[in-house]
């Protein structure tokens, strides 16, 4: 049995975190974590019963800190199902995080566009997700949108704070593989057809467990490729790191104007 609240002490006692927000950044988009102030970084690893992250853009570590009056935790990596772990410990961050006192949860992502009009580098607000690993089901996933996965308010606020600041944001949807492998171009196609604009490895988990701890959420993608079929380029997850890592500054202003002007 997984012990959240002996997680949550253990990061209390690390760090005396006192705040509603949280944040998990995906592969290459770590380096958010340097603007906050007074800042306490915990490994994983010192956090009893805690997963371990071993895909490369993802440092595994916990880092408590402030951005203008709110107190923040990040989850700096993040765990995957190809890692060989199941659903509940995915989604222990989320569960932890309930335990700390955190309502409001900002999940981001490096995924592939299957949009031809995002291209690689755009920064896309997740609107709706589907869930195409057909772990449970062979019929075709639909889409869910709304609340409580993905919060209007919450939304608009990103929108709000993309104009402020001059970023161009896209709005679609994110479907969720269980990977390690690329998705194949029909399979690119088929996500296509059922609505989809983006596709990655990780999220959905996310999003599902802190809609049911009643966890308000954005999800925000970074674009760093076209997925298979889209073009002929082959695709590496070197490459999706490295341009992940490119777009980090806007994507970073995008997420130091949002917390600022999320008042809670």
């Amino acid at each position: 049995m997984i012990d959240y609240g002996l997680m949550a002490e253990k990061v209390f006692d690390l760090t005396y975190f006192n705040g509603r927000i949280a944040v998990i950044l995906g592969s290459g988009l770590g380096k958010f974590s340097n603007h906050l102030k007074n800042q306490i970084t915990i490994s994983y690893n010192d956090i009893p019963g805690y997963p371990s992250s071993t895909v490369e853009g993802h440092k595994g570590e916990l880092v408590c800190g402030r951005l203008d009056n709110n107190e923040i935790l990040i989850a700096n990596g993040r765990f995957h199902y190809y890692e060989g772990y199941s659903f509940q410990q995915v989604t222990i961050p989320i569960n932890m995080f309930k335990k700390l006192g955190v309502d409001h949860l900002i999940i981001t992502n490096s995924s592939g566009s299957m949009n031809k009009h995002f291209l690689p580098g755009s920064i896309m607000v997740v609107k709706g997700h589907m869930d195409c690993t057909y772990r449970n089901s062979p019929a075709n996933p639909i889409i869910y949108s709304g609340s409580p996965y993905h919060d209007p308010e919450l939304i608009d606020l990103a929108f709000s704070a993309a104009k402020e600041i001059g970023i161009e944001l896209k709005s679609g949807n994110y479907c969720w593989t269980l990977g390690p492998s690329y998705e194949t171009p029909a399979e690119i196609k088929d996500m296509i057809n059922l609505g989809g604009d983006a596709v990655g490895m990780s999220t959905v988990p996310e999003i599902i467990s802190a809609a049911e701890l009643d966890i308000k959420v954005l999800t925000i993608s970074c674009l760093t490729n076209f997925a298979a079929g889209i073009t002929k380029k082959p695709l590496t997850h070197e490459d999706v790191v490295k341009t992940a890592d490119k777009s980090s500054k806007e994507f970073s202003e995008l997420l130091i104007k949002l917390l600022y002007k999320l008042k809670i």
